[in-house]
């Protein structure tokens, strides 16, 4: 079995795989009667499991067309795998002992767990194709940024926030989420720095094994 069927039924089945354990929880959340579909999808956990299972099939797709990855594509890549790593340090940091109420545990562990780990092997299996830049960083906050200020907005308005780390009421106030944001941005840079490093070595490493 070669390097590129690998990845193509991998990244086929993890992305199907995500999605389809979205769309139980989402069916299941409704059979109960508790379903609200904006707070569903308002959650960073969903959004970005979202976001990367469309990558992960887009990139399938073009390997199966043998179709090379843009620079700007790399960069989207990029996004994804950030948030899935940002997901997986943040759970198992804030979250793990939290109450999930009725989110099924194989879904729980597919999300918080199984695609974060497999999105970061496949970026050190198959490294972006351009050279990346520790300046690029810049465009892989957009997403988070843009969830942050919707979801603070939207708390405010509704009472409702996703996270209780974002909520000033078991936060502290909103110098307590100040500062557990101010964390997480430090940990998206971190992971950032990591990733470009990590996706530029690899690239090297496989070019001088070919």
């Amino acid at each position: 079995m070669t390097k590129r069927t690998i990845l193509i039924a991998a990244r086929l089945f993890f992305g199907l795989l995500t999605l389809f354990a979205i769309g139980y929880q989402l069916v299941y959340l409704a059979q109960l009667g508790v379903l609200n579909v904006v707070n569903f999808f308002s959650y960073f956990t969903n959004l970005s499991n979202i976001f990367a299972s469309a990558v992960f099939i887009v990139g399938a797709i073009f390997l199966i067309q043998r179709r090379e990855p843009t620079p700007a594509q790399d960069l989207i890549r990029g996004a994804s795998v950030v948030a899935m790593v940002i997901v997986f340090i943040v759970y198992g940091v804030l979250l793990r002992d939290i109450d999930l109420g009725n989110l099924q545990p194989w879904v729980n562990v597919v999300i918080h767990y199984i695609f974060p780990l497999v999105v970061l092997a496949d970026w050190i299996y198959q490294p972006p194709k351009s050279t990346l830049r520790f300046g690029q960083m810049g465009y892989w906050l957009i997403y988070p940024l843009v969830y942050l200020v919707y979801t603070l907005i939207r708390g405010a308005i509704t009472k409702w926030y996703p996270y209780p780390f974002l909520n000033p009421a078991t936060a502290g106030g909103y110098g307590g989420v100040a500062l557990y944001c101010l964390a997480i941005f430090v940990a998206f840079l971190v992971v950032g720095a990591g990733l470009i490093a990590l996706g530029n070595w690899s690239r090297g490493a496989i070019g001088r094994a070919a």
